[in-house]
């Protein structure tokens, strides 16, 4: 099969022209902003909906919009963007509308920088914006892998009828690969919408979409409606990647680019004959917190690597449950960690296991 040299923030977007994406409205943030660029040819010129917004605040409120009439609908951003947008993200939940939202994060807290960082697993893994609520979270470490779970998203967007998030860092937007796009799939039929979606009344019973409950055991109702579908979510939408597992003694934990340069350190560690393995989650929600706790039982350490101050690290706490040791290694601030940083850290590692 062919495959087209793509940088990641086109490859996302073409992937999400492809997966049938009838609407898009972003703002221009580095270093995600050849996203809206690709879009703001592509989408014209195929007589679909492009809206650089005058700010990220009104582009969630236009995804609103569009997620409500049932169409196929995205936006992307990075990290303080993305903050911006966090109100409007709470809304499209509360109202149970789908739509896919990427997140190329970038160095902060604050304006910070446009360097590759994994600061805001926090925000979009345990928030997302007011209330009580989940996002499906997808963490992909290669341009191939960022194809994919953009193509899939919507399905599962539309599927849960819930906000699926992408979050990759700068690296993954701006770095090209060898990479095979997925077919064009058909955009849908204003007929063919959702039988919630608001397509106006004629011929049948109004519908409403709302986020509202004024009576607070109607919103508790509500909020226990989300929780029986985020128990749904948790038993059919777990993603990991693992290497290395069988015999391993030293296990590592790492997301997307994090993840990725864990794949090269454990295999040089293999090579010196350090038995270690990798776990990448893949979906951090919902977490592979089972398959963590097993792994648990098998291994003498653990070892957590983020591009943040330990973000993840909180989860797999709570995955082992206090039954290995965990270690952790991060970088900040838009610093990428180096295979020999990390190989350093399993090699101590060994070097202490009876201890």
């Amino acid at each position: 099969m062919k495959k087209d040299l793509l940088k990641g923030n086109v490859a996302f977007a073409e992937a999400a022209i492809r997966a049938g994406c009838e609407a898009y409205f972003g703002y221009p943030i580095t270093p995600q902003t050849e996203a809206l660029e690709h879009m703001a040819s592509r989408m014209p010129e195929l007589g679909r909906a492009f809206v650089q917004a005058e700010s990220e605040v009104a582009a969630i409120n236009m995804v609103y919009g569009a997620a409500s009439a049932g169409a196929r609908v995205m936006t992307s951003s990075s990290s303080p963007g993305v903050s911006l947008m966090m109100e409007g993200i709470s809304y499209i939940v509360g109202s149970e509308v789908p739509a896919v939202i990427v997140n190329i994060m970038r160095g902060g807290p604050g304006l910070g920088n446009i360097a590759p960082s994994q600061g805001d697993y926090t925000q979009m893994v345990h928030g997302g914006g007011h209330g009580d609520y989940r996002l499906v979270v997808l963490a992909p470490s290669t341009v191939q892998e960022l194809i994919g779970l953009t193509y899939e998203a919507f399905d599962i967007a539309e599927r849960y009828r819930t906000v699926v998030a992408i979050i990759a860092d700068g690296s993954l937007g701006q770095m090209m690969e060898p990479a095979v796009l997925p077919p064009m799939r058909p955009v849908r039929k204003r007929t063919d919408r959702a039988d919630w979606a608001l397509t106006g009344s004629i011929g049948r019973e109004k519908r409403i979409i709302t986020s509202i409950y004024l009576e607070p055991l109607d919103e508790e109702a509500f909020n226990q409606k989300l929780l029986d579908k985020q128990a749904v979510i948790e038993e059919n939408e777990i993603r990991f990647a693992e290497e290395f597992i069988d015999d391993a003694e030293i296990l590592l934990i790492g997301f997307g680019t994090a993840g990725r340069v864990c794949q090269t350190a454990v295999t040089e560690a293999r090579e010196q004959g350090i038995k270690v393995g990798l776990l990448r989650p893949i979906s951090l929600y919902p977490f592979p917190e089972r398959r963590i706790r097993e792994l648990a039982e098998k291994v003498k350490k653990i070892l957590v690597v983020e591009m943040n101050a330990g973000q993840m690290l909180y989860d797999v706490r709570l995955a082992v449950e206090g039954k290995r040791p965990i270690t952790f290694y991060g970088r900040m601030g838009g610093v990428i960690p180096l295979p020999d940083e990390i190989l350093e850290q399993i090699s101590s590692l060994n070097k202490n296991s009876g201890k």
